[in-house]
């Protein structure tokens, strides 16, 4: 679940920064994950007008633009884009800049003439591509003419927000709607709660129970169900104020109907679901079980085949939609609906899991169902719905709401008293503050006697059913943080060791099964050293804490790099013949604040290794090959896997110990994870090295942070993979990863992973080009997937490539 603050602010007024409210709803119980920026990445990139444009005098590709960004001097942008005219606004990244997709902007020059930036596509900027056209997405994105320049992208592009992620328990599920997030804040805050004023002007001339049907066979799997039809729809895009607060929450836009469903759900956490009312057999819509070998075919375009326990929304003839999850392939709102069927309902949670979890199919609907939906909102959210569309003026509404409900539900009324609820929390609070912290939640509280209260739960709390789940309330409302700490009594239990300390063995097992060994060292350095290994005058690792009584005068300082200490056993092991080494060590290095230290210094864990020498031991079946580059990014990348690390990418970097041009950082975002790289000769040979030496640097802190912190196990394919080969021309600079970003990004939904598996510089290649050759893998995991839909996918692939590669195909 995510929300964004511009929607939270639309029902309650929030003065407090993102941080202070995600860490007041998390010390409240409702767990903020992460707090996302929308506009990350794009601190330095700004609005620009393109003043003029001339021909590159020796690329027939390249354009040379003058842009207008704000200030006294125009900006020279030299770009490949070929959709790019004078008088666009576009988005510019300043030098300096680093793009969401990690990619710095420099200062550099193409085929000789200065570049200051760059203009941005819409996949640079992380910006959704559905909807847009297919120049702006493989050519520069072109925002408004009347865009002001020189104002921030983020401000122009609408993503000057932040998003709040929520790792909600099963149990809350008020709290997968803005709404109940809102409500949360207000209750924290003091501030007023305000809801949507819910009614709409019923202008169709027919009476919605004249044009539709609705029926529960099974009410056991259904406890209430409801319905709207709208006449005269008209199907557009969605308004910039809808689109945005559903991009907020994770949801691309589709069509102002299917919009407003998703919308009402995200707001009241009710679920909706639109219908073709021409689509729907007999105008019947019935909530019933699915009957065995009965055909179920979806929106996402799969044949599905009930096995008889499913919950279905069936038509006269067919079912329509699989209850809770998807609605039907066949009733589905296209451009030319003109009456529409607006469902809620309120379905048996255990049931739409068990369908889901079977199927693999899990929706934003079915997540909510699960959980528990409010059964009294059905009717408030498709009156919300058709009143979006109405206000949008993209329908007129049939009267009445057509409504089944065999079983209205029976508030829960419980009875507390203050003191006992203060005893259980161990707090002594007032009664009258409790009762007015129940009713910020929307609790009906009727004080009984002194002090003494007669509550009933609101619908949508269905997770309180008893006075301690009261008492649960009523503690974390007057914060944790305000109740004392008392020693529990009973028996002592036995210390745990921590998540690092977990994380710190798991690592030392790792490298030990690659074949690593720990060194152990002290954690003593020197100038003289620091000096060998060639830190920059400048750098941080030169801020070394001098020790007052050290134990040699040869090591004076606490070591601020592992590198010190593993070149160091390194060089005295080649120096007594030792030469074939994998060594590895797990130490922290300390940082002062400042010099003199007066306060506690910062302690970092870090984690070095070192390989060199031969790649496989002395043996009669063995070859004498060095271990290069590649054996230790082989490592790495393999020890990460282990740890549970994954999607990163690898760049080209520069190190000071590290040999220029053989040196790659593994990043996470802007985050470095890990620095591998060929030790730097000059390096080498202050340590008396005389070999080829290859080093990694990670920090442990990072690594925990983008460690999977969940091992998800899922099914073998059962279909098989299709394969294709790809041989492009390049430039000789490009990398591998860039290359595979652009595969990735473009190869679509049946896309799994392409292997590089040869490349070639040669007679037959150009001077400053190379051929490159991948192994790309298509598989579906629902058919067969035939050679036209591999043979789109490899178009697509290609044509990005040629166009953003400049690549050409062999």
């Amino acid at each position: 679940m995510q929300v964004s603050i511009k929607w939270l602010k639309d029902y309650v007024d929030i003065d407090e920064t993102a941080e202070e409210i995600a860490d007041r709803l998390t010390m409240a119980g409702v767990p903020v994950e992460r707090i996302v920026r929308a506009d990350e990445g794009l601190e330095k990139v700004i609005t620009g007008r393109i003043e003029k444009i001339v021909p590159h005098p020796d690329s027939d590709h390249l354009l040379i633009c003058q842009l207008n960004i704000g200030r006294d001097d125009l900006l020279q942008i030299v770009t490949g884009a070929s959709n790019v005219r004078e008088g666009h606004v576009v988005p510019v990244a300043l030098v300096g800049s680093i793009l969401p997709d990690g990619k710095k902007i420099s200062k550099g020059k193409l085929r000789g003439i200065p570049s200051n930036g760059m203009m941005c596509s819409a996949g640079e900027l992380a910006i959704d591509i559905e909807g847009l056209p297919d120049e702006q997405i493989h050519g520069i994105y072109i925002l408004p003419d009347d865009t002001p320049v020189g104002i921030p992208a983020a401000e122009a592009l609408g993503l000057d927000d932040v998003v709040l992620e929520f790792e909600l328990t099963a149990n809350r599920a008020d709290c997968f709607s803005v709404i109940g997030i809102a409500r949360e804040i207000a209750a924290l805050t003091g501030k007023e709660l305000h809801l949507p004023k819910i009614e709409v002007g019923e202008t169709a001339e027919d009476n919605a129970s004249d044009l539709v049907t609705i029926q529960i066979a099974d009410a056991d799997l259904c406890r209430r169900f409801s319905a709207r039809v709208l006449r005269d729809v008209k199907i557009a895009p969605s308004p910039a104020w809808i689109v945005d607060r559903l991009h907020g929450a994770g949801i691309r836009s589709i069509n102002n109907v299917v919009d407003v469903t998703n919308f009402v759900m995200l707001e009241l956490g009710q679920p909706l679901h639109a219908y073709d009312y021409d689509a729907v057999a007999g105008h019947i819509l019935t909530a019933r079980r699915a009957h065995a070998g009965e055909n179920l075919h979806t929106l996402d375009d799969s044949a599905r085949t009930a096995v008889g326990d499913e919950l279905v929304i069936a038509d006269s003839e067919k079912p329509a939609g699989l209850a809770g999850i998807m609605g039907g392939l066949e009733s589905e709102i296209t451009d030319g609906t003109t009456s529409v069927i607006l469902e809620a309902a309120a379905f048996h949670g255990p049931t739409i899991r068990r369908t889901a979890r079977r199927i693999g199919l899990h929706s934003e609907a079915s997540g909510r169902f699960e959980r528990g939906v409010d059964e009294t909102e059905t009717v408030r959210a498709a009156t919300r719905a058709a009143q979006l569309l109405a206000e949008m003026g993209a329908c007129t509404v049939a009267k009445g709401v057509v409504d089944i409900y065999p079983t209205r539900r029976v508030p829960t009324v419980l009875e507390f008293s203050a003191r006992t609820v203060g005893e259980r929390i161990g707090a002594n609070i007032p009664g009258d503050w409790m009762a007015s912290a129940l009713r910020s939640l929307g609790f009906i509280v009727e004080e009984k006697a002194l002090e003494t209260y007669r509550v009933a739960v609101p619908s949508w709390r269905g997770d309180v059913t008893m006075m301690e789940d009261i008492s649960e309330e009523v503690a974390r409302l007057y914060g944790y943080d305000n109740i004392a700490s008392r020693l529990p009594t009973g028996a002592v239990q036995q210390g745990r060791t921590s998540e690092m300390q977990d994380f710190v063995d798991a690592m030392r097992e790792s490298l030990c099964a690659l074949g690593m060994t720990e060194e152990l060292s002290f954690s003593f350095t020197s100038e003289k050293t620091l000096d060998k290994l060639g830190v920059p005058p400048d750098s941080p690792l030169r801020q070394a804490i001098p020790i007052m009584n050290p134990l040699t005068d040869e090591y004076p300082l606490i070591r601020t790099t592992l590198l010190t200490s593993m070149l160091e056993n390194a060089a005295r092991n080649v120096a007594r013949k030792n030469t074939d080494l994998r060594l590895f060590d797990i130490a922290p290095v300390f940082f002062p604040k400042a010099l003199p230290v007066t306060e506690l210094v910062h302690e970092k864990l870090k984690i070095t290794g070192l390989i060199t020498g031969r790649r496989s031991p002395i043996a009669w079946d063995t070859s004498n090959d060095l271990v290069d580059f590649y054996d230790m990014k082989g490592i790495v990348e393999r020890f990460l896997a282990a740890i549970g690390v994954q999607k990163y990418t690898v760049e080209r970097g520069e190190h000071f110990a590290l040999h220029p041009g053989k040196t790659a950082f593994f990043k996470k975002g802007r985050d470095v994870i890990a620095v591998v790289g060929e030790l730097h000769p000059t390096i080498a040979a202050n340590f008396g090295i005389a070999q080829n030496v290859y080093i990694f640097e990670m920090d442990a802190e990072t690594l925990l942070l983008y460690r999977r912190k969940k091992t998800v196990i899922a099914a073998l394919p059962k279909y098989p993979a299709s394969t294709r080969d790809l041989a492009i021309l390049v430039d000789a600079d490009l990398t591998t990863s860039e290359i595979d970003r652009v595969i990735a990004k473009n190869g679509g939904k049946f896309f799994r992973s392409a292997t590089l598996f040869d490349i070639y510089m040669g007679k037959q290649v150009a001077e400053g080009k190379k051929s490159m050759a991948f192994h790309l893998y298509f598989q579906s995991d629902d058919k067969t997937l035939t050679d036209e839909e591999v043979d789109a996918a490899f178009s697509d692939i290609l044509r990005a490539a040629e166009e953003q590669l400049h690549a050409q195909l062999r």
